[in-house]
């Protein structure tokens, strides 16, 4: 009988998605997501300009994209238990000093360390921990991690509330507090690489000797191209931009939904639920398309992506005219179409540049990409200030939406691998 039992043993690849999942669910959902929540109370208690709040959000991609090249080289040096276990602990450390700011400078310290620590246990580093351990399946085991992200939304309508009945302070204090009891214990069951386990990727097991860890890390040898040769590529440059694109698109849109959808008219509840809309439709993207791309050409999947929320945001766009309808067309485009390019694209990254400096080449497109949420968030709230509405803020972000479109619509995926020679 216990013999038998093994058989149902899961792959330990398995257990790293699970954890992966509940972090990026918990951090991602507090600190990307959450600030909507918190957004109209600060402006409030304040007194502070849209602009000035949504610096914070800008500030949070400077610290992202400075540190994500770095942080992915570390993860294929030293691998993800400690830099998600130190994240965790800043992370922790910056939404304590949050609740407790009294000016605008203390405001701004707070979420630059809350982003210091988010940039090492978000997306870099718990994409490349499941990357490492699976091939065969990784579309799939990186859209259930990707689906973490996306049910962050569930977080935001708790945050709304408890910012509704007991104040944003506490909220945040509560939250942080979460962050020591949830995302610590998980990070130590995260691993590096399964051939130093005994594993290959996918679940196939050797015994846990020297002779055959060496030998599964000749079976499973890592191909592709180094981050020099990657950056002399068209194909990295053109991917480049869309993650600028994507991340203009959507941190904008995820930091001002509420105050967006209020401002036209919609009660605090109603615009809870758009905000956590927003990443819950994601899920169906990031399961859905995320593993038809382990069967169907990813290229043209991440256009229908971008042609997806190009409509979204002009269904946004009109949603002060025609209320929840078109709330509902934006959740239904935008969200379904940013999910599945989420899901997507560190699939489609590590297709293009290999396994060999994967953490390091998609760290440095997610750092590039910070240039996009470090503008976009702050563009439109310099916008409000200045026309004291959202109008056609929504039909701007629409088209940088057709730019991404065009970028992708011009990747040649084989460019790297093959003109570099490391497929033949």
């Amino acid at each position: 009988m216990p013999g038998s039992l093994k058989l149902f043993r899961p792959f330990y690849g398995w257990y790293i998605v699970a954890a992966t999942f509940i972090i990026g669910f918990y951090v991602v959902g507090i600190v990307f997501y959450g600030f909507t929540t918190i957004f109209k109370p600060i402006v409030e208690e304040f007194g502070w300009s849209y602009a000035q709040v949504s610096l914070a959000a800008s500030l949070r991609g400077v610290e992202s994209g400075l540190l994500a090249p770095v942080v992915g080289m570390l993860i294929d040096r030293w691998g993800p238990r400690r830099i998600v276990f130190a994240g965790g602990c800043m992370t922790a450390a910056g939404l304590f000093m949050l609740s407790h700011i009294q000016t605008l400078l203390g405001f701004y310290v707070s979420f630059a360390l809350v982003a210091t620590a988010m940039s090492t246990c978000t997306v870099t580093v718990l994409m490349t921990a499941v990357s490492n351990w699976f091939r065969r399946r990784v579309g799939l085991a990186m859209s259930i991690v990707s689906c973490g992200f996306g049910a962050g939304g569930l977080v935001v309508f708790m945050m709304a509330r408890l910012v509704d009945a007991y104040g944003w302070r506490f909220t945040v204090q509560g939250l942080a507090l979460g962050i020591l009891v949830i995302v610590l214990p998980l990070a130590m069951l995260l691993r590096h690489k399964p051939q130093q386990y005994g594993y290959l990727p996918d679940g196939n097991k050797t015994s846990v000797s020297t002779s055959t860890v060496n030998k599964a890390a000749a079976e499973v040898r890592e191909y592709g191209i180094s981050i020099r040769r990657a950056v002399r590529t068209r194909t990295f440059w053109l991917l480049a931009v869309t993650f600028v694109c994507q991340h203009a698109m959507v941190s904008t849109a995820v930091t001002h939904v509420m105050p967006y959808l209020t401002d036209v008219g919609m009660t605090t509840t109603i615009a809870s639920v758009g905000a956590s809309g927003i990443p819950l439709a994601s899920i169906v993207g990031r399961m859905g398309f995320g593993s038809l791309g382990d069967r169907i050409n990813r290229k043209k999947l991440m256009m229908l992506m971008f042609a997806m929320i190009f409509v979204g945001l002009l269904a946004f766009q009109m949603a002060g005219q025609y209320a929840i309808a078109g709330v509902i067309g934006f959740l239904a485009f935008f969200g379904i179409g940013y999910g599945g390019y989420n899901a997507i694209r560190p699939a489609f990254t590590r297709e293009v540049f290999g396994t060999k400096q994967y953490g390091t080449i998609f760290g440095c497109l997610i750092g590039m990409g910070m240039i996009g949420m470090i503008a976009g968030p702050y563009v439109a709230g310099r916008l409000y200030d200045i026309q004291g509405s959202y109008q056609n803020v929504w039909l701007i972000f629409a088209v940088i939406a057709i730019v991404a479109l065009i970028a992708t619509s011009i990747i040649n995926e084989k460019e790297a691998l093959y003109d570099n020679g490391a497929i033949n």
